[in-house]
């Protein structure tokens, strides 16, 4: 075949692939969480987009992070009068804040208070969209009508799992948290002693008191759930579905879950066989840094650059706390690129940069980066480890602390609470502790090659996953028969009080056979005597 004959054939064999990928893709319906959970959702949609699935995504019209507009899916919009924005969780960060600086026991419950407060008002803003969702013939008929291959969702809200049970569609998990938990709590054997509970701030080596305090914290997670989220979504199930659809089983019955975790960051554990690692997804090599940003960077010379971010929600802290940690910087001979968007720290040194946004993953993996201060969000522990950079973590609230424990855990991080920032000089030592002692690069740059020593990207495994879900209507037979079990069942508390009561009826059957032959041979004995 003559060079142009190939250039032919190789130009319709090309438009032959792209065609059948395009006419093979599924047709997915996403319904994301806004804030730092949509930043990991979007990766994954984009993921979806380049093989050739067409991705809807169900959006609020005030929603905070989600665009209207995008290359790799379209937005299906719906009206709410009150959504999970920015209005809506600054004021709450603030007072957390005040909250968590503040170290006593009436803190503690303060916390617990606030954080009981959010959690309902979260879930019944969700279940109110849910509500008026389904209310919306038109808009669950256009649903309908589009007949999607499956629902992705994030669980730490209830309407995307509402809304596959209501379209009757395969569910697939993007997910480390449900409503108040980590996901593992309600699909895997979770033994409490040496499962941490969210919040309780222990790892998974723990002493008897410790043990005791998982246990109350895990009282805490059931009682917040069973009286404050559940019988909100389940009010829901009730009106549209019937009281004999439990929300709990709809929860646990997901044909995938897809978790943003693995064992080289995670605590070793039971799981499933529907349970799919996708820890550091969204983490990825460093692309070169802006002109302006090497520029700073390279200026550092041998002692490098420290970065540090809040993460999604948290643009600045109280005043005092900032000019702490500027004046902190001010004292090392590190540059430092500061993502901060309050009012300019007067104790600002020269070797600091504060930017209002910085492609922190390529930061992270400049050779000269040698230090990341972080809040311990998931996205931003992982992309660290990653790259192989060690922590000083400023934990704020949610899992942020137990994020960075896992890392501490493996000698990676060091832990500084709020309240002791600005005490004793508190944060310029930790710096100079994890920036001095080489056992903390040594271990993080340990746990990145054991991070990326697998037989696939974590990226690909999930899409594997997604599209296996797609290619066999669901994942059934992955799904252990354990979600729809009731929890004395599920424990064999029946089959223990069966047995206690064969065992306590033969004893008592085998007593009073006894106690009739000592009778019996009582009387004989004394008609003879």
């Amino acid at each position: 075949m003559p060079p142009h004959g190939n250039v032919t054939f190789l130009l319709i064999f090309s438009i032959m692939f792209l065609s059948w990928r395009i006419c093979h893709g599924g047709k997915i319906l996403v319904v994301p969480v806004e804030g730092s959970h949509w930043v990991n959702m979007d990766i994954l949609i984009k993921a979806l987009h380049s093989r050739g699935h067409s991705v809807d995504v169900i959006r609020a019209n005030e929603s905070w992070y989600i665009k209207d507009d995008s290359p790799h899916y379209k937005t299906i919009t719906f009206p709410v009068t009150e959504a999970f924005n920015h209005d809506f969780v600054i004021p709450i960060l603030k007072r957390m804040i005040v909250i968590v600086r503040e170290s006593s026991l009436l803190s503690f419950v303060s916390l617990q208070v606030e954080f009981s407060n959010t959690k309902i008002n979260m879930h019944r803003m969700i279940s109110k969209m849910t509500t008026d969702m389904f209310e919306d013939k038109d808009f669950m008929n256009s649903l309908k009508e589009r007949e999607y291959d499956l629902v992705l969702t994030d669980p730490t809200w209830g309407v995307g799992i509402m809304l596959a049970h209501a379209l009757k569609l395969p569910l697939v998990y993007n997910v480390r948290w449900i409503t108040g938990a980590e996901g593992h709590l309600v699909v895997a054997p979770s033994p409490l002693s040496y499962i941490p509970m969210f919040g309780s701030g222990l790892s998974d080596k723990m002493t008897f008191v410790q043990r005791l305090k998982n246990l109350i914290f895990f009282g805490i997670w059931k009682v917040q759930d069973a009286l404050l989220v559940d019988p909100q979504y389940q009010a829901v199930c009730d009106k549209f579905f019937g009281p004999e659809v439990r929300y709990s089983d709809l929860l646990k019955g997901a044909d995938l879950w897809l978790m943003r975790v693995d064992f080289v960051f995670e605590f070793p554990r039971p799981t499933m066989p529907n349970v799919v690692y996708m820890g550091g997804f969204q983490c990825k090599p460093a692309e070169p840094l802006p002109e302006h940003l090497e520029e700073f960077v390279q200026s550092s010379g041998e002692h490098g650059v420290i970065i540090m971010s809040m993460g999604t929600f948290v643009n600045e802290l109280p005043a005092d706390m900032t000019n702490e940690i500027a004046a902190a910087f001010a004292r090392l001979p590190q540059k430092v690129i500061w993502r901060h968007k309050g009012d300019r720290p007067a104790s600002q040194g020269n070797n600091t940069l504060i930017v209002d946004w910085m492609p922190q993953n390529d930061l992270l993996g400049h050779p000269k980066t040698k230090l990341f201060v972080a809040h311990g969000g998931t996205n931003g522990v992982q992309e660290a480890l990653f790259h192989g950079v060690p922590v000083v973590g400023l934990p704020v609230f949610f899992d942020q602390y137990d994020n960075l424990l896992r890392l501490k855990e493996r000698g990676g991080a060091k832990i500084l609470t709020l309240n002791a920032v600005d005490k004793d000089d508190n944060f310029l030592k930790a710096i100079q502790e994890v920036l001095n002692e080489p056992s903390y690069r040594m271990n993080m740059q340990r746990l990145s090659r054991l991070h990326r020593d697998t037989p696939m990207k974590p990226m690909d495994t999930a899409l594997f996953w997604i599209e296996f879900v797609m290619r066999h209507k669901g994942a059934a037979h992955l799904r252990p028969a354990s979600y729809r079990l009731p929890w004395y069942s599920y424990h064999s508390v029946d089959v223990v009080l069966f047995l206690a009561g064969a065992v306590l009826l033969v004893l008592c059957t085998i007593f009073l056979l006894i106690r009739c032959l000592y009778t019996t041979m009582c009387k004989r004995k004394a008609k003879r005597d």
